[in-house]
This record gives C-alpha cells, structure tokens and sequence, in this order.
C-alpha cells in the first residue's frame, strides 16, 4: 500500500502532467489559427476574367442588362480584400453590391416609364453613390491608419 504522501505525490505529478500535455497540444492547436482565420476571410479570387464593366444601354434588352450588373457586382464582391476586420469587409464588400444597385437603377431607367419606379430608381442612384462615396472615404481613412510594413531589402 502507498503512503499518503506518495499518493499526494503521484496525484499532484498526474495533474502537473496533464497540464503540461494540454497546454502543449492547445499551443500546437492554436499556433495554425492566425494563417487559418486569415485563410478563412479571404474570397478564392477566380481564375476566370472579370466581366466586362457594366454599360447602361438599350443596345441590349432590360434582363441582360440586370445579368450584366449582377455579375459585375457578384465579381466585385468575391474579389474584395478580406482582413478579417468586420468594418473593413463590410465596406470592401459593401461597395460593389452597392454599385451593383446604381447599375440596375439605370438600367431601369433607361427601359421602365412608371413615375413611381422612376422616382425609386433616381432616389437608389443619389444614396447608393452617397454611400459609395462615405465608404470609399472611410477605407482610405482606415488604410491610411494601417502599420506600413517596409519593403524588402534585395
């Protein structure tokens, strides 16, 4: 039979140990989080080309044009910078969807003869810009606030 300080002993190298396993296994777990999150809020930039810029046109029909801006649009927002900064994405990802939005107010402009459309298309055009504008202002802010890392040295 073991002595109770040979127990407490034991009991205590047990604990000690187990301790020292979990924090090595959590500090190996979680030295690949930084590169992974990073991973995680990065959009996969497609191999393909990016559609061409959106034109407003009654050269093509109202729908092609609504396909146009969508895939501008939907381009635009896989290909934003991601950080991992929820301010910073949003607005990265904000802007074209916005954009996407005064896209597809003109090009109802161009086809749809309804007063209160009309007035609905001009008011998305006037805020989205507005927008645009405020965002564009905030990301140059932020950017500017960002650490510059030196270039590298040949």
């Amino acid at each position: 039979m073991k002595s109770p300080e040979f127990k407490s002993a034991s009991l205590l190298w047990t604990r000690r140990s187990r301790l020292l396993v979990v924090s090595i296994a959590c500090s190996l777990s979680l030295s690949w989080l930084p590169a992974a999150a990073q991973d995680m809020h990065q959009h996969p930039v497609p191999t393909q080309k990016s559609p061409p810029p959106f034109v407003a046109s009654t050269a093509k029909p109202f729908s092609t044009l609504m396909n146009d801006a969508m895939a501008v649009m939907d381009d635009g927002m896989r290909r934003a910078p991601m950080s991992g900064v929820a301010e910073h994405d949003f607005v990265t990802m904000m802007i074209p969807h916005h954009q996407g939005a005064v896209d597809m107010a003109k090009a109802l402009l161009l086809y749809n003869k309804d007063p209160e459309l009309q007035n609905l298309a001009q008011g998305i055009l006037t805020e989205q810009q507005n927008e645009i504008k405020l965002m564009q202002a905030w990301l140059t802010r932020y950017q500017s606030l960002q650490p510059r890392v030196p270039a590298p040295s040949k």
